[in-house]
């Protein structure tokens, strides 16, 4: 790799602890290590108790590079950036070991995009960054002049603010011109045509495979069937280099379409250590449709889910299900499902499948990419995203009616978010879900509802036009 002189590359720390001795606001400065260093050099220089001639030429020297550095903004733009990303000026002064997880991470963003770099290499830039933090960002990009390489899940992000894909695959980076979405159709349409163009030639040659078979020891035939010999040995398949990419499929067929009555909560309410995460929350489901619940409480949101998972009680209000829900539950933490568990993943699946064989169950790992000797692995092997995958095959074996999913994208690639947004798109019964993936949450819901201190703010539309009313 080579970058061009005078061109200065930042990239974003994934040490969320490297810098906890620092203060947030020279945290940030750090991102621009000529203009920090200049500070320290100068702070140094003026602090000698025997500050002759030579200190102050250099000084003079540094108050120059400073200077040209623009360093007399590094404090302004710093705390300017800070506050974009959501980190009020009353942290600024505090060291980054006394900050939470994801104010660290905005903290880390800002250090990457200090001293306007010419080159941007950012890895995952939306974790844990709340909807005005991403929309921010998605300005800041707009406006910036430079070179951004990034990697993300977010695809709505990498939508908004990307002008190339680079394909890495079979140990070869491809560079497409457009965002993600365009990328993704694009590569899916060459590569049916390219299997449609050679699928003719297959049937070709196995013609000619077949006529030569049938011929070439006939003697009234021999001359025909050599020219079609010299034929076949001239049509040559196009190489399809079969993507290394797999695609989980994740499909949800209710057994039963639900009745008339879905889902009523009345009053529910409940203190968590002296907090009150839901208060007094009512509203009532109707048949089809899909809720999104959204907003910063994700605690609110997640104790809910329990409630109505049977996981929890409220302590007011009561909730009830139609007669005829089966529903099926994704948690936020699914550690309880597998800690502790002795078992391969055939066993693991079939204590949930109301058809116990091997073949069946197989057929369900087989979607979620677990096959032949990968279908005996135990359970207690499992990786983050394998563990997801095995929970969202939990939920397709036992056909529920109605999907229930504390933000389901968790470690999940971007392969398998794709084959669950299109399983829940194709879906056609009901859905509660939350998530901070935009383009789940745009394509999935036609009801967004919010849990506030106050009560909900309950809106049917997208998600998109609820950011509209509510921003």
């Amino acid at each position: 790799m080579s970058v061009a002189r005078g061109v200065r590359m930042s990239v974003l720390q994934q040490d969320h602890y490297k810098y906890d001795g620092i203060l947030v606001l020279d945290t940030v400065i750090m991102g621009n290590p000529g203009i920090f260093e200049n500070i320290a050099a100068r702070n140094e220089l003026y602090a000698k108790d025997d500050f002759g001639d030579a200190d102050g030429i250099r000084a003079a020297d540094l108050e120059c590079e400073f200077a040209e550095m623009n360093g007399w903004e590094a404090e302004s733009d710093a705390a300017s950036l800070l506050q974009g990303l959501g980190i009020g000026v009353s942290l600024h002064g505090k060291r980054m070991a006394e900050l939470r997880g994801e104010e660290k991470v905005k903290v880390l963003l800002a250090q990457a995009l200090f001293g306007n770099p010419g080159i941007l290499v950012l890895d995952e830039p939306t974790n844990n960054l709340d909807r005005k933090a991403i929309k921010w960002l998605e300005n800041f990009f707009g406006d910036f002049e430079g070179t951004i390489i990034v990697v993300s899940h977010d695809r709505h992000f990498l939508n908004e603010v990307c002008t190339h894909m680079a394909d890495v695959d079979h140990g070869k980076i491809r560079l497409f011109v457009g965002n993600y979405d365009f990328w993704y159709e694009t590569s899916q349409l060459a590569l049916r045509m390219l299997k449609d163009e050679n699928k003719k030639k297959e049937e070709h040659i196995k013609h000619l495979q077949e006529f030569i078979a049938r011929f070439s020891a006939n003697a009234s035939k021999s001359k025909q069937a050599t020219s079609r010999k010299r034929l076949l040995e001239k049509i040559t398949l196009d190489d399809i280099t079969p993507s290394t990419r797999r695609y989980p499929y994740m499909g949800f067929k209710p057994e039963r379409e639900p009745g008339k009555d879905i889902l009523t909560v009345k009053g529910l309410g409940k203190t968590i250590d002296g907090q009150k995460v839901l208060n007094n929350i009512s509203f009532i489901v109707m048949r089809g449709e899909k809720i999104a619940l959204v907003g910063q409480n994700e605690l609110a949101n997640t104790t809910l889910f329990k409630i109505l998972a049977g996981e929890m009680e409220p302590d007011e209000g009561e909730f009830k299900w139609g007669v005829t829900i089966t529903k099926a539950y994704f948690p936020k933490d699914n550690t309880e499902h597998f800690d502790g568990i002795n078992t391969d993943l055939i066993d693991w699946l079939r204590e949930y499948s109301p058809i116990k064989t091997d073949n069946h169950v197989r057929s369900f790992l087989g979607r979620v990419l677990f096959s032949g000797e990968d279908a005996q692995k135990p359970v207690k092997v499992l990786s983050g995203g394998e563990k997801v995958r095995m929970m969202l095959a939990k939920m397709m074996i036992t056909n529920p009616n109605l999907l229930m999913f504390d933000h389901p994208t968790n470690h999940l690639d971007l392969e398998a978010i794709t084959a669950l947004n299109n399983g829940l798109a194709d879906y056609s019964s009901n859905i509660l879900f939350t998530s901070h993936d935009h383009q789940l949450l745009q394509t999935i819901a036609n009801r967004i509802i919010e849990i506030t201190p106050q009560g909900i703010v309950d809106m049917r539309g997208t998600y998109d036009e609820y950011l509209q009313k509510t921003s």
